[in-house]
């Protein structure tokens, strides 16, 4: 399969590492042009250059700027008026007991988590439907339906894209538009490397060994037995991305490694 999407313009947020990084190499790599998205400029830059040397030729178009904010996403919207696929990918995370969570925690967590993706989505997704093609992912988490006892403002900010995106999917049926979330298990970015670090100098282990010994002490439902590579879950976005993809909309698309114990 040959997925070619020269000629379009993809915006993938929260993209200067991780999974959101490996997803504007995917998209630029399939002949798409990439917008990259940081809060900040110095961070924004760096991305762009190690895009730029994992895809020769590759077209990428930096952005800074904090899409945890209404103003933030109008930016960006003005800035880039018209946008062909749209990648969700923003998000934080990080454990902390219910009872200690205050509402400004849970306020932020749903301003970030969701309300970007609800903001630029309503920027640019009628203006897909109108030139009859557009593709738009939020990506979402495992997390959604296994909600983590030590982070449930995470977890119900994670369940509220798959409601989202699935629920405009049906407003945008027959537009040629479609609108899935995909649902990540452990993955081992960065963000999950540094965490892991200290582990790993402890025990003298690799770093994939560490990993995968977490993920069968705190996801031992996983089926691969191992943390995912940002890449893997960047395949997923990429295809969903794809014009092949055409009749997949409106589904929760899980690259968890068989984590959710379900049908």
């Amino acid at each position: 399969m040959k997925i070619d999407l020269t000629g379009k313009l993809a915006v993938v947020t929260g993209s200067t590492a991780g999974i959101g990084l490996a997803i504007a190499k995917g998209l630029a790599a399939s002949g798409a042009a990439v917008v990259i998205n940081g809060r900040s400029e110095e961070a924004v830059q760096r991305a762009l250059a190690k895009a730029g040397a994992a895809v020769p030729g590759g077209r990428f178009i930096g952005h800074a700027g904090d899409l945890g904010t209404a103003d933030g996403c109008a930016a960006l919207a003005e800035a880039q008026p018209d946008c062909d696929i749209l990648v969700n990918n923003l998000g934080i995370f990080g454990p902390r007991d219910f009872f200690d969570t205050p509402d400004e925690e849970w306020s932020r967590y749903f301003e970030v988590n969701v309300m970007s993706g609800v903001r630029l989505s309503r920027a640019w997704a009628g203006r897909m439907a109108g030139r009859g093609w557009g593709r738009v992912v939020f990506v979402s988490s495992e997390s959604a339906f296994n909600i983590p006892a030590d982070m449930v403002h995470y977890g119900f900010s994670k369940t509220a894209l798959v409601s989202i995106a699935r629920g405009l999917a049906k407003r945008l049926a027959g537009t040629g538009v479609t609108v899935n979330s995909v649902l990540p298990g452990p993955t081992l970015s960065e963000g999950f490397a540094d965490m892991l670090s200290g582990e790993v100098k402890r025990s003298g282990k690799s770093l994939d060994e560490v990993a995968a010994d977490f993920v069968m002490t705190h996801r031992a439902s996983s089926i691969i037995q191992r943390a995912a590579s940002v890449e893997e879950v960047a395949n997923m976005v990429v295809y969903v991305c794809s014009p092949q993809a055409s009749a997949t909309t409106g589904a929760a698309l899980r690259v968890d490694g068989g984590v959710l114990d379900t049908l």
